[in-house]
């Protein structure tokens, strides 16, 4: 069985390495995925918070952009658990994510249904 944790853009939280080995306390395997991530993203002084993450709404550690995310902080305003309940929903600030993260989308429709 796969386990989902849909965030409000509808990313899916379980899917990422951030996350799980955060579940995990995988502490080596965290500090390789801030190896990779400092070159992938071209930032060298990205710290060991940017991978470590328990979900976008759950706890206070949110790794990566999550913590800065303006959809994240729009869901949260509205109090909706992701995006596809939203009034508004495909806004503009989710049709430039959905760019570049069309599983998210994907998400999301499935969801609305």
């Amino acid at each position: 069985m796969t386990t989902t944790l849909i965030a409000p853009c509808g990313l899916d939280c379980a899917q990422c390495e951030a996350y799980k080995l955060t579940q995990t306390n995988d502490l080596e395997g965290q500090q390789a995925l801030l190896a990779k991530w400092r070159v992938e993203y071209s930032s060298p002084d990205m710290t060991l918070e940017a991978v470590t993450c328990d979900g976008c709404l759950a706890g206070a550690r949110h790794g990566g952009y999550c913590a800065a995310c303006p959809i994240r902080a729009c869901a949260v305003e509205l109090a909706h658990s992701t995006c596809a309940e939203c009034d508004q929903y495909a806004c503009e600030k989710l049709q430039g994510f959905f760019q570049m993260a069309p599983q998210a989308k994907e998400n999301l429709e499935v969801l609305r249904k």
